[in-house]
C-alpha cells in the first residue's frame, strides 16, 4: 500500500502495469496529491442567467442579516426569485448596489455581457447591437481566467483542466452576446452546453450515442487494481467519484439522443430545443460537480442561454420569450409575475448546484464540496426593460471564498471592477491590484465582506 506523498499518479500506474486512462480517477486522491500544501481548497462557481430581473421581487429590502427588524428577530422571508434558495440562507449573501460602470462602444446587453467578467471595454467591431453603435468582442480577459492562471502557475492548485465553460442552451454562434469567458483581448471561449460533449472531455473514451458503453465498464479492472495499492481514505474517495460517474453514465444512457441540439436557423428549432434545458441543466450540474470532486478544476463557469436569452419556459406555463418578457414596462404586472417566476427557476437549479455540492464530502478535507466552494448567480444587467447596468444581480452561496454569509449587503454604487478584484483576492490571489480599466478599480477589493 502506497503512503503520502511515495509515488506519483503515473508512477503508481507503471508499478501496477495500469494505463493511463485511469488517472481522471486519481486527481483528488490526497495520498497522490502533486503537492504537501494542507490548505484547503477554494473554489468558484460563476453562474450566468440573462435579461435582468424584476427588482421589487429579487432584492432583500433590508441590509443586513435575513430577519424581521424589532425586537423579536425571526427568519425574514427571500423576495420571491430567491425563495428556492431559502434551504441555503445561512449560506446567502446578496450584494446590492454594485455597478458595470464600463462604458464603450456596443449596446446595452453586449456590454453587459462582455464586460460582465472583464471589468473592460469592448474593441471596435462590425457587431452591431439593438440601435446603438457596433463592437467587437472584450479587450481583457475575464476574471476567471485571471485567478485560472493564477491557480495554475502554483503546484499546490494546478488542475488537470484549470477552468470548465459548461452551458445550457446557449447558441453555437460566435458574437458578443453568447460569451462571457476570455483567456485574452479578443480571445472568447465558447462553453461547452452539450453534457455529452463534457463528459467525453473530463472522461474520454465514451463511445458514439448509438452505442454508448459505460467508461467503467472499461476500467474496472485498471480501477480494482489501483484500489488495493491505496489508503483506505483514498478508496473511499475513489468509490465516490466512480459512483458519481456511473449515475451520470445512467442519464446520459437515458437521454442521450435530446441532450445535444444544432444551431437553430429558425425560431421554430429554438422552441423544439428549449423543452430540454431542465435536463441539460441538471445533468450539466452533476458534471460540474464531479469535475470539482475529482479536481480537474477550482473555477468553472456554468452559462445559461446568452445575453438577449430567449428560452420559453413552458414548463412553467410561460410560452412568452424571456427576452421578450423582459422588455415589457414594469406596470405590465403579468409580465412581472413571469419574469419573477423565471428567475426563481434559475434560482431553484442554483439550489440544485448547492444541494449537490452540500451532499458531496470534501475529498481528503472536512464537511462538503460546498463549504469549499462558492457559487456567484450573475446577469448582464439589472433590469431588463432599461438596459441598467446599475444593480447588477451578485448572489453568492457557500463557504468557499470565506465571506460572512446569511445577510443582504448595499455596496452603495461601487464599480463591478473592485468585486472582481475581491473574488481575486478572496481566491488567493492577493498580488492583483487592478482588473479590467483601472479607472474603476476605486480602492481595491471591497470591505466589509469577510
Amino acid at each position: 500500500m502506497i503512503t503520502a506523498s511515495s509515488l506519483s499518479r503515473r508512477a503508481l500506474l507503471r508499478r501496477l502495469g495500469v494505463g493511463s486512462a485511469v488517472l481522471p480517477f486519481l486527481g483528488n486522491l490526497p495520498s497522490l496529491a502533486a503537492a504537501t500544501s494542507t490548505a484547503a481548497k477554494k473554489r468558484l462557481i460563476v453562474v450566468f442567467s440573462p435579461d435582468g430581473v424584476v427588482k421589487k421581487n429579487f432584492w432583500p429590502t433590508i441590509p443586513g442579516p435575513f430577519l424581521t427588524p424589532g425586537p423579536v428577530r425571526v427568519p425574514a422571508e427571500l423576495p420571491a426569485s430567491l425563495q428556492p434558495l431559502d434551504p441555503f440562507r445561512d449560506r446567502l449573501l446578496t450584494l446590492k448596489g454594485v455597478h458595470n460602470k464600463v462604458t464603450g462602444d456596443g449596446d446595452g446587453h453586449m456590454r453587459g455581457m462582455g464586460c460582465l467578467l472583464t471589468g473592460i471595454e469592448l474593441f471596435p467591431g462590425n457587431v452591431q447591437g439593438g440601435g446603438e453603435t457596433p463592437a467587437g468582442w472584450a479587450s481583457g480577459l475575464s476574471i476567471d481566467q485571471e485567478i485560472k492562471q493564477f491557480l495554475q502557475s502554483r503546484p499546490d492548485s494546478a488542475t488537470r483542466f484549470g477552468s470548465l465553460e459548461f452551458g445550457v442552451l446557449v447558441p453555437n454562434k460566435a458574437d458578443t452576446w453568447t460569451r462571457m469567458v476570455y483567456t485574452g483581448p479578443n480571445q472568447p471561449v465558447p462553453p461547452i452546453d452539450d453534457p455529452y460533449q463534457m463528459f467525453n472531455k473530463l472522461y474520454g473514451q465514451a463511445k458514439d450515442r448509438e452505442s454508448l458503453q459505460s467508461v467503467l465498464d472499461e476500467l474496472r479492472e485498471d480501477l480494482a487494481k489501483v484500489s488495493t495499492a491505496l489508503p483506505a481514505e483514498d478508496r473511499r474517495i475513489l468509490e465516490e467519484h466512480t459512483a458519481l460517474v456511473r449515475e451520470f453514465e445512467k442519464e446520459l444512457a437515458t437521454h442521450h439522443e435530446t441532450i445535444s441540439h444544432a444551431v437553430p436557423k429558425m425560431e421554430e428549432g429554438v422552441v423544439e430545443q428549449n423543452d430540454h434545458m431542465p435536463k441539460i441543466s441538471r445533468m450539466q450540474i452533476e458534471l460540474v460537480v464531479s469535475s470539482l470532486a475529482a479536481d480537474f478544476t477550482r473555477v468553472a463557469t456554468l452559462q445559461y442561454t446568452n445575453s438577449v436569452g430567449q428560452p420559453r419556459f413552458k414548463w412553467l406555463g410561460i410560452e412568452e420569450g424571456q427576452h421578450e418578457l423582459s422588455h415589457e414596462p414594469n406596470s405590465n404586472e403579468t409580465a412581472q409575475d413571469k419574469l419573477t417566476r423565471i428567475n426563481a427557476w434559475y434560482a431553484g437549479e442554483i439550489a440544485h448546484l448547492a444541494k449537490r455540492l452540500a451532499e458531496t464530502p470534501e475529498p481528503g478535507g472536512d464537511g462538503s464540496l460546498l463549504d469549499h466552494t462558492t457559487i456567484l448567480w450573475t446577469n448582464e444587467l439589472g433590469e431588463g426593460n432599461s438596459h441598467s447596468h446599475s444593480d447588477i444581480p451578485f448572489v453568492l452561496i457557500g463557504g468557499g471564498l470565506g465571506f460572512t454569509t446569511g445577510r443582504a449587503v448595499e455596496c452603495g454604487g461601487v464599480a463591478h471592477n473592485r468585486l472582481l478584484l475581491t473574488l481575486a483576492h478572496a481566491m488567493g490571489h492577493t498580488d492583483l491590484t487592478r482588473f479590467g480599466n483601472p479607472d474603476y478599480c476605486g480602492d481595491g477589493p471591497l470591505t466589509g465582506l469577510a
